[in-house]
């Protein structure tokens, strides 16, 4: 069963029109509300699309207000709001009135629903800190991309290495002629990642203004 056949205005249509209105969000609803809205989620298992268009307009005030409360965006709640519906009209069929409300059933689905976002969120931060910290700079990739090009002749290189203080001739020598990631020379010299990084950079700029300085 999907939602894009929905007779229903769009879902995110929906959403975004519930989000742009003013006001305080209304509170949940009473339980002379649930008898209602067990048997709207009834029809919505059998696939009642006005049942589900019903559904939503009643409860979708709380279940944004749950879910912007967890990940505190309010474009983010939007689309976590839209998955909601959309994850409450595909488990319609598995909701057991005795364990509990609607209310809480859909509630449920927010709060998990929002918890995912935000621990997604904070995974792709740290995978985005992980790939800055292991791949090279991208000035220092330039710098010896212009290196390669203008002196193959990879003894002019070394000779100007040479010149180099010890610690940025070494690390620059890794990353150049043994193709070593920033951690892994990091690991290799016993440095922090950062001290890594400035001698790399320090000692290219060095060697660039040598070799250019150098006869042709």
């Amino acid at each position: 069963m999907t939602v894009v056949a929905l007779s229903a205005p769009p879902l995110a249509v929906r959403v975004r029109t519930m989000c742009s209105a003013r006001g305080k969000v209304v509170p949940m609803q009473s339980r002379t509300e649930s008898p209602e809205l067990t048997e709207l989620l009834a029809r919505v298992a059998a696939g009642d699309q006005d049942a589900f268009a019903s559904f939503y307009d009643r409860t979708s005030r709380v279940v944004f207000g749950i879910v912007l409360h967890v990940v505190r965006d309010r474009a983010q709640a939007e689309e976590v709001t839209q998955e909601v519906y959309v994850d409450a009209w595909k488990a319609a069929t598995r909701f057991d009135a005795a364990a509990g409300s609607p209310t809480a059933w859909l509630n449920t689905i927010a709060h998990r629903r929002a918890v995912d976002r935000v621990r997604s969120s904070e995974r792709r931060i740290q995978r985005e800190q992980r790939v800055f910290l292991e791949s090279p700079d991208e000035a220092t990739m330039r710098d010896t991309s212009d290196i390669v090009v203008a002196h193959a002749d990879s003894a002019r290189v070394r000779t100007a290495l040479q010149s180099l203080p010890e610690p940025q001739r070494d690390a620059v020598m890794l990353a150049y002629f043994e193709g070593q990631s920033h951690r892994d020379i990091s690991e290799s010299l016993q440095v922090p990642l950062g001290t890594v990084k400035t001698r790399i950079r320090d000692g290219l700029r060095r060697l660039r203004a040598q070799l250019g300085e150098a006869p042709s």
